[in-house]
């Protein structure tokens, strides 16, 4: 099986703990690229992509649309898979949404969505193959785990603005009292102030749920880090 995975060198480090290897099923032919665009050539030859850069390029999906033979794993939590297909209706390939944020990825299971139930079946023959557990969980901006995660961190933000407790409390408090691997503060800086601030926004403009309302404080530290940034 010829794989193709592109994005950024640290989270193709990720990616290469949790799948590179080999299958005693089938051989595993893994690929690794920067760029998007850069795998074009190979496409044709492909079986599966892993894309980490359509979460921040969902333009760039338009390149597989075509190869009706490829199973192409988009990492998109922040747009659904409805979305891209009402803006891409001519879809050939198989798309599959996953998380692949900073932390989620190296789990015992790949959290997926599905634009048709119909590829449930060669989703988990895919996972089989790549040794790890599929759980397909519903076609929502913020999936499952980075929704709860990333709300939960947002009212860490607003327990620290109204000054009940301090951040390093509150990242002990969860860790002791839920048996959460991080604390919120500690998996914000992990996940990046950026992806917490842009999916929580995503599943307030899709939801309108007051839930998803962002913390000034949290709006503060994103709004600097992207002038430190810039």
């Amino acid at each position: 099986m010829k794989i193709l995975a592109v994005g950024n060198e640290r989270i193709l480090a990720k990616f290469r703990e949790k799948f590179a290897g080999s299958s005693q099923d089938a051989p595993l032919d893994y690929h690794f690229f920067s760029e998007t665009a850069d795998i074009a050539e190979e496409l044709t030859s492909a079986e599966v992509v892993f894309d980490f850069t359509l979460d921040e390029e969902p333009e760039n999906i338009e390149l597989y649309l075509e190869h009706d033979h490829l199973l192409v794993f988009c990492n998109m939590p922040k747009m659904s898979l409805a979305e891209v297909q009402y803006y891409n209706p001519e879809i050939a390939c198989m798309l599959v949404r996953f998380n692949g944020l900073p932390t989620f990825l190296n789990r015992p299971l790949l959290e997926v969505s599905l634009l048709e139930e119909s590829a449930r079946e060669r989703v988990e023959a895919v996972g089989k193959v790549l040794g790890t557990e599929i759980a397909v969980v519903a076609d929502r901006v913020g999936m499952a785990t980075p929704r709860v995660i990333c709300m939960i961190i947002n009212e860490a933000f607003y327990t620290v603005q109204e000054g009940t407790a301090s951040r390093e409390d509150i990242d002990l408090g969860m860790k002791l009292g839920t048996n959460y691997p991080y604390g919120p503060f500690e998996w914000c800086e992990r996940i990046g102030v950026g992806q917490v601030y842009e999916l929580l926004e995503a599943m307030y403009e899709d939801t309108k749920d007051e839930r998803y309302k962002i913390c000034p404080l949290l709006k503060h530290e994103y709004l600097k880090a992207q002038k430190f940034e810039a």
